[in-house]
Order: C-alpha cells, then structure tokens, then sequence
C-alpha cells in the first residue's frame, strides 16, 4: 500500500530530473518540502544572492501550492547558507517580508560549504490544511 504521494509544481526545474528527486512528498496530512533553491527553470543559479532568495523562496511557494499548501501552513523551516556571516542579513530582510508576522514557523539555520553551485536552500515540513 502506498503511504505516499509525490508533488511537482507546474513549470517544474530541471535539477529534479538531473539529480532525481521529488520536489515534494505528501504522507498524511504532512507535506516534506525538499529543500528549495533559486534556481531558474533550466536548473541554473540565479546569480544576484538576494535574488536567489527571493527565486527560492518562490520556487518553495510554487512547491507547496502544488501540495495544497501556502506559507502559513510552514510549521518547520530548514535552510543552508554557504557564507552565513556575510549572507544573513539578507536572508532576514526577505525572510521578514515572507513572513511578516507570528506566528513564525520553527526555523533551524546552518552554514554549510557546497549547495551544488547555489548559496542558499530552504526545506520546510507543512501541515496540509483539511
């Protein structure tokens, strides 16, 4: 019996096919975001970083649409960041404007020294409203 689903959302990148995995897996009334970078629709990095935040944070809202969800039903957030020091102010500026007020999700940060050529990826677990 199978106990889960696979979500893609429409439009979907290439760096699925290339490094085959799911952008999303749906398992009850949970859904596990694979982490989300800001690539364009060829897999390539956007190259600006705040741009980059901004195309991954979009590439998730596309993701969790496609598994019934929104932003608010984030209830824990993962992201990997290869210069922390130099990139965080960044990420909390655009991070603000996505979720400008609480509750907040839960949210774990790491420095990390490889993103497969990008320098920042979020990954989230929500809960599918229903």
């Amino acid at each position: 019996m199978k106990t889960h689903e696979t979500i893609f959302p429409a439009g979907r990148h290439e760096l699925y096919a290339v490094h085959k995995y799911s952008a999303a897996i749906r398992s009850g009334d949970l859904l596990f975001v694979s982490g989300q970078v800001g690539s364009r629709t060829d897999g390539a990095p956007e190259p600006e970083f705040e741009a980059q935040v901004r195309l991954a944070f979009d590439n998730l809202k596309a993701t969790l649409k496609a598994g019934g969800c929104e932003l608010d039903d984030i209830v824990d957030v993962m992201t990997f960041h290869t210069d922390p020091e130099k990139q965080f102010a960044t990420v909390l500026a655009v991070k603000d404007e996505i979720f400008p007020k609480a509750p907040y999700p839960n949210w774990t940060a790491l420095g990390v020294n490889w993103l497969a050529g990008f320098d920042f990826e979020i990954k989230v677990i929500a809960r599918i409203p229903g």
